[in-house]
């Protein structure tokens, strides 16, 4: 087997930016840093505030981790506690967690139809990082009518994308076989054991695909929804009306984590590779491809909610338009 292919299929659990899971909230508690409250007691030192904190699983919840482990964190007073969860919303609501990332969608939504939480800040990116990509032996778009195409998981934002490519080129999810086919490394066996013909991914699977000859890529998800919203930071409502300082504390550490990534990228990119099994070289393009969507810019766009709704709306997977306003909270953003 190719040895980036062989490599790539060994990435487990990597980033599913915008899919809210069904099946309720199962949490496991991550390492924290030990006993650093109690080191702080000792030391005479003003302990630590301690923070349960859901970053987005894999890839994109990377750079936060590596702030965590620079220090940005415990910088600021806190303790943070990342746990991982498939349901950050259910999380909230269940006040197991405090702070998390979230698809946009979900947590509009979730907040609209009266979920227990605010939006503090946007992601260090809001554009979809999704790529369509298909056989070798497809060159276009086009060329997709009557054959397999996978949108991951029906309802996510990579479903959106999906749809929204097709439709862009005269398709509908009607002309081809539309299946749900998982993500990352999933979607990516789907692809290459020819279970389908495209299927729309993340990185690093776009570029290990071109770089293995395993794969063409035909799309990139962000030329045909520039202003769809994919990533926000919910947090309780209640938590941030008794903490608004530790919500300011810690976006902070999160902007400067993602910062420090982007403009140390060497180091980052080793960091990366320690948890990330895959080439070096297929990581090498995909963070020369995805440079122009790491924006490190937490204000949230109204406009951008706006149209990002109505898309969801018109592919019949949001029965109405929310009122963002009673659901932004932004005054904690750095710079505010």
């Amino acid at each position: 087997m190719n040895k980036l292919l062989r490599a790539g299929l060994t990435i487990t659990s990597l980033a599913t930016m915008v899919i809210a899971s069904a099946c309720g909230a199962a949490v496991d508690r991550g390492a924290s840093g030990a006993s650093q409250a109690q080191a702080a007691s000792a030391s005479g030192e003003k302990p630590l505030e301690k923070v349960r904190y859901a970053a987005f699983n894999g890839v994109s919840g990377l750079a936060v981790q590596f702030g965590a482990s620079k220090g940005f964190f415990k910088d600021e007073g806190l303790d943070v506690e990342f746990i991982s969860t498939q349901d950050p919303i259910a999380g909230l609501t269940s006040k197991d967690l405090d702070i998390a990332d979230a698809a946009t969608t979900s947590a509009i939504i979730a907040g609209g139809k009266g979920a227990p939480l605010k939006i503090v800040s946007s992601l260090f990116r809001t554009k979809g990082p999704f790529y369509l990509i298909a056989r070798p032996d497809i060159n276009s778009i086009e060329e997709l009518k009557g054959k397999k195409v996978g949108a991951a998981a029906f309802g996510s934002g990579l479903d959106v994308y999906t749809q929204t490519i097709l439709k862009k080129h005269g398709l509908s999810k009607t002309d081809v076989t539309y299946l749900a086919n998982g993500v990352n490394d999933a979607a990516f066996a789907s692809l290459t054991s020819g279970q389908v013909d495209a299927t729309i991914i993340h990185e690093p699977f776009a570029s290990l695909a071109e770089a293995s000859g395993k794969g063409k890529l035909l799309a990139k998800g962000w030329d045909y929804l520039p202003d769809f919203h994919t990533g926000v930071i919910i947090s309780r409502t209640d938590f941030v009306e008794k903490h608004p300082e530790t919500v300011k504390k810690l976006l902070r550490a999160y902007f400067k984590s993602q910062e420090y990534a982007k403009s140390h990228l060497p180091e980052y990119k080793e960091y990366f590779l320690s948890k990330v099994k895959v080439d070096a070289a297929a990581a090498d393009k995909a963070f020369e491809r995805e440079n122009v969507l790491w924006e490190n810019n937490p204000n949230v766009d109204k406009q951008a909610l706006l149209s990002t709704q109505q898309t969801q709306l018109e592919l019949g997977l949001q029965d109405q338009i929310y009122d963002v306003d009673k659901l932004l909270d932004l005054r904690y953003i750095p710079g505010k």
